[in-house]
């Protein structure tokens, strides 16, 4: 359990001065501008996600399980979220606001949680819980008082508990109906389970904001189907969005050593994992299956494939009119955990036609990709031992 501490970007910036990553205000380089790197705050443990509140400041989770309120650079830890367990991929993951959360407060969680019966066995939940801004402004000068989500319940757990803690998927997005989307991955040792639709693992699922069934997802009316899927056959989706201008829901899932996609994800599609796939198998370094298998009737192939791996992690879009280059307009942007990088994706009439690497090297592997109400890029690292924060990559000129 971790202990209420705060955390000054200003002070970890300047340990880190000397220690190789960059610091505030380093200037990168990129295609048609220069990017001006800003620590928004440091000094995090596995930070997951990042959400942007209406009056700026931002909620930020860590994995090891702790939820954080992050105000002019100072993370202070919000209590009452739910039990998590936080071993091997799994612990605190996803954090989004709800749609009207200006009226209802509502903050959703995603998670790892143990069986009660199995403590070896965890499945993917949400929660939501009530933020009062009102009363956390209250206190948030006062160090000795704690910030509190309220009122949280567990509204979903996936429909089968297993081994080992990897592959939770967790991603959520809203679409603009209200529904929301929750990512589950396959969970590892058994690919198969992403064909089976009774099964929750290797899903894209569509959720009403209770956690209930909407009545119109693709698989409601089948009785050896799990309703709340909305598209399957996908490993570990850790990259999705709603597209802000299109509407359209994009995903980047993992491939194994290889084979990471971008898919434009529609109801009930099969997206083949693992029948099709260009990744390799850790066992036997062979391709899973046979190349000439890449394309399969019923299954729907990626707009990218990504060989070798990224793996992405994080997407976003940025919109038509921003603080950036016209030509980066509505480009999309995926995070990469190995390759330390965010992908720079630039589509025309529907098709990808480049990709630029944007600071790769500079902050580790990057987790999440946001872009806040002032359209700048944010950045979400996943270093490990208090080495994590976010960063702004704003224009330098």
């Amino acid at each position: 359990m971790y202990k209420p501490r705060c955390v000054s970007a200003t002070m970890v910036a300047s340990m880190l001065l000397f220690s190789g990553v960059a610091v505030a205000s380093d200037i990168v380089d990129s295609q048609y501008q220069p990017l001006r790197l800003v620590n928004v705050v440091d000094g995090l443990d596995h930070t997951w996600s990042l959400a942007f509140l209406p009056d700026g400041d931002l909620l930020v989770t860590e994995r090891p399980g702790r939820l954080n309120w992050v105000r002019e650079g100072i993370a202070r830890q919000i209590v009452g979220i739910p039990e998590v367990t936080a071993q091997r991929q799994g612990g605190l993951l996803d954090v989004s606001l709800h749609p009207n959360f200006e009226d209802n407060r509502l903050v959703y969680l995603t998670y790892s949680r143990s069986n009660p019966d199995n403590p070896d066995e965890t499945a993917v939940a949400l929660a939501r819980g009530e933020l009062d801004l009102d009363h956390f402004l209250e206190i948030i000068v006062d160090e000795l008082r704690e910030l509190e989500l309220e009122n949280v319940e567990e509204i979903f757990v996936q429909n089968q508990y297993s081994q080992p803690g990897r592959h939770y998927g967790s991603r959520l997005a809203w679409l603009p109906d209200g529904t929301l989307l929750m990512s589950v991955g396959d969970r590892g040792p058994e690919p198969p389970r992403a064909q089976d639709l009774s099964d929750h693992a290797g899903s894209l699922l569509r959720l009403n904001d209770d956690g209930s069934v909407p009545d119109d997802n693709p698989f409601v009316d089948r009785d050896d189907a799990a309703p709340e899927i909305y598209a399957f056959g996908l490993r570990n989706i850790q990259g999705l969005m709603v597209h802000p201008d299109t509407g359209e829901i994009w995903a980047t899932d993992h491939g194994p050593r290889g084979g990471d996609e971008l898919n434009r994800i529609e109801a009930g599609e099969n997206y083949g994992w693992p029948k099709v796939s260009l990744g390799l198998s850790y066992e036997t370094q062979e391709p899973y299956f046979d190349y000439t298998e890449r394309h399969r009737e019923g299954m729907v192939d990626p707009v990218i494939d990504w060989t070798p791996a990224m793996p992405p992690s994080g997407l976003a879009a940025l919109p038509e009119e921003s603080p950036y280059v016209q030509q980066w307009s509505g480009n999309f942007l995926a995070g990469s955990l190995r390759t330390e990088q965010v992908r720079r994706i630039v589509f025309r009439d529907g098709i990808p036609v480049h990709e630029e690497e944007l600071i790769r090297g500079k902050l580790g592997r990057i987790r999440d990709v946001r872009v806040g109400p002032d359209g700048i890029i944010h950045v979400a690292t996943d270093n490990g031992d208090d080495q994590d924060g976010i960063w702004r990559l704003e224009p330098a000129d």
